[in-house]
């Protein structure tokens, strides 16, 4: 039996990174060095879950990291707004975090109606998207830095910093989210959906099958998962700002196609995606741990590794093709 590099590829690259930096820095295994690593990968992993159902189907979405600081925004807002009346209690957060949630339906409703309805392209319309985001986080922060009080900072935190041992909440909620999303893709009619229309939308019309409604589905998943990625995010600063969420998307873009999602949709890969995410995020620690670069070239290595990854996809296709 022939084994496939192209699948079984990222999984190679995950383990040779664990005995990389092992080697470089014995603190790489140390259970607080990997909690780390897992917490801080558990955003960009459930928004990039949403995005390989996303780009299977055909589409894209570049505006997930600046609706990621939106929906912080207005979250906090919402909070701060809300204890005088409600109190400094869990009423107060609960509501925060129906906001976000909310919000992120909508938020992502909007690019999908967009992209189906007013048959806009999927670059064009979240491109515009990202942009409004952005602008309304950093109007409502005034250019500065919207915080939620301190009471209500405090009684949040352990919604990022606890959990079960060792293992935090934000890693619980990825791990539950991945593996309901690689049930999803491999196992319900959604899924089968999702990747025939990515292989061919004509087809699948052909096929009785309801484009524009798959394709919305998957926007309003993806601005879900936004959601909940966002709520597990605030308490770990307690604020948001025009700052926020910055190269969420391409790290998010760049997970799912190291997993070996197709760019040009028709093939999705949820377990290739969580690869991804922990690759890109053991990148980034070994690169600070050894001290190799400096930490502001982290986001040109992740397009250069982008780069790479659609060139294999091509090569790829091109071996199939022969």
């Amino acid at each position: 039996m022939k084994l496939d590099l192209h699948i079984l590829g990222p999984l190679v690259a995950l383990i040779a990174l664990i005995i990389l930096g092992a080697l470089l820095n014995p603190a790489f295994l140390a259970p607080a060095n990997i909690t780390n690593v897992l917490a801080r990968s558990a955003f960009i992993g459930i928004i990039a879950v949403g995005m390989t159902f996303v780009i299977t189907a055909g589409g894209l979405d570049l505006s997930v990291g600046s609706m990621a600081a939106f929906l912080a925004g207005i979250a906090i807002i919402a909070m701060n707004a809300a204890l005088p009346g409600v109190g400094e209690n869990w009423g107060t957060i609960l509501l925060g975090v129906g906001v976000a949630i909310l919000g992120g339906v909508v938020a992502g409703l909007l690019n999908g109606l967009l992209i189906t309805q007013a048959r806009i392209e999927p670059f064009i319309v979240t491109l515009g998207t990202m942009g409004i985001f952005r602008s309304l986080t950093t109007w409502l922060a005034d250019g500065g830095t919207l915080s939620l009080e301190y009471g209500l900072r405090t009684l949040y935190r352990p919604v990022y910093y606890g959990g079960i041992g060792w293992i935090t909440w934000p890693i619980i909620a990825f791990a539950l989210v991945a593996i309901l999303g690689e049930w999803v893709m491999r196992h319900s009619r959604f899924g089968r959906h999702v990747e025939a229309i990515g292989s061919n939308d004509r087809v699948a019309r052909y096929s009785a099958i309801d484009v524009n409604r798959v394709k919305l589905m998957t926007y309003v998943g993806l601005g879900l998962l936004v959601g909940i990625a966002t709520v597990l995010y605030v308490p770990r600063l307690g604020s948001a700002s025009g700052g926020t969420g910055i190269l969420w998307e391409l790290e998010a873009i760049a997970a799912v196609i190291i997993g070996g999602t197709a760019l040009k949709g028709g093939r999705g890969r949820v377990w290739g995606t969580v690869v991804g995410v922990l690759i890109l995020s053991m990148i980034d620690n070994i690169l600070n741990l050894a001290d190799l670069v400096s930490p502001y070239l982290n986001g040109a290595i992740q397009g250069v590794i982008i780069v790479l990854a659609v060139v294999l996809q091509r090569e790829k296709r091109a071996a199939d093709e022969r």
